[in-house]
């Protein structure tokens, strides 16, 4: 039986309360991973170490009840290590398949930029079709799945660029800050009164739906009604990217699709069953500035995809009724 909106919404301030038992602070990238969770996509958070970015996605991860694995991105990392092979079991003479710990309901991949393209590409899949092939053969993933990727700012030694196809294939980037005073030291005291000190535990988080429960919610945010011109709204912003003189490549149309697919989340995030303008313009940002392209003279004049969102939020009208 489907859950109605409120039944969701309450399932989702309960997940936001757990993941506060580990997670201090940074509502806003809380609220982000949850619609995008709920969007049935995947999230790139980017921050510089230490920030607990892994910690906050093993908190959402036990939140909903998912399983979860973490892959730790590095260098030397092979595609196989990830998806997995098929091999030849000596015992028996047969050929058994060797599944990855890509066969989970949320994939860490902690600190993606540090492998290479090679190893970064082997998501693709997994990601877009939510299959993985191994020696010719198809393996469905787990539902829900989703990719949860973070990754340290390429000017720190030892990253590699995500390519832009894989770039395009996160619903959305969310940017992890430094925290402020009060909650740091909020954080400091939660981690010094576990013993050791050594980290912020997960074990305090409890489940508040299974994975059952959990694509209930997506299907019923599929279902949220969406008028023509807030779509058109969507798909005009989307636009006005692809005509700037400041980029070299724009948002294509997942973007668009992207967008609708958050702004219903945050809709039934918020208690609605339809969305409004300022769903999309609440989340063009995160949505859309990984998927733009600086050109040469947009560096030179030193804009960031974020300013170029921005300034298409202020000239682009949005739909008043």
């Amino acid at each position: 039986m489907s859950c109605t909106i409120n039944e969701a919404q309450s399932a989702l301030e309960k997940a936001k309360i757990e993941i506060a038992r580990a997670f201090i602070g940074q509502d806003e990238l809380v609220n982000q991973l949850l619609i995008t969770l709920l969007a049935g996509g995947h999230i790139l958070v980017e921050g510089v170490p230490g920030l607990g970015k892994t910690l906050l996605v093993r908190a959402a991860a036990r939140a909903i009840g998912g399983d979860s694995r973490r892959v730790q991105f590095t260098p030397d990392l092979m595609p196989s290590d990830i998806t997995g092979s098929v091999i030849l079991d000596t015992s028996t003479g047969n050929f058994i398949t060797k599944k990855g710990p890509v066969f989970t309901h949320i994939l860490i991949a902690d600190e993606i930029n540090r492998a290479p393209a090679k190893t970064q590409a082997s998501l693709f899949e997994a990601m877009q079709e939510y299959q993985v092939s191994l020696d010719g053969e198809s393996h469905a993933l787990p539902r829900p799945f989703m990719v949860m990727a973070t990754e340290n700012p390429f000017e720190h030694e030892g990253t590699y660029p995500l390519p832009d196809a894989q770039k395009d294939r996160f619903l959305m980037k969310a940017l992890i800050q430094y925290p402020p005073a009060e909650e740091e030291k909020r954080m400091v005291e939660q981690v010094l009164s576990g013993g050791t000190g050594a980290e912020l535990s997960v074990s305090a988080v409890n489940a508040v739906m299974n994975p059952e429960k959990f694509l209930e919610i997506q299907e019923l945010v599929s279902s949220l009604r969406c008028d023509g011109a807030v779509v058109d709204y969507a798909v005009r912003l989307c636009a006005a990217t692809r005509s700037s003189t400041v980029l070299e490549c724009g948002a294509g149309p997942r973007g668009s699709l992207s967008l609708i697919r958050c702004a219903r989340a945050r809709a039934l995030f918020e208690g609605r069953d339809f969305i409004i303008p300022d769903d999309v313009k609440a989340l063009a940002v995160p949505v859309l500035a990984h998927r733009l392209t600086l050109s040469a003279e947009g560096e030179l004049e030193g804009l960031t995809e974020k300013s170029i969102v921005e300034g298409i939020l202020s000239t682009v009208e949005a739909p008043r009724t």
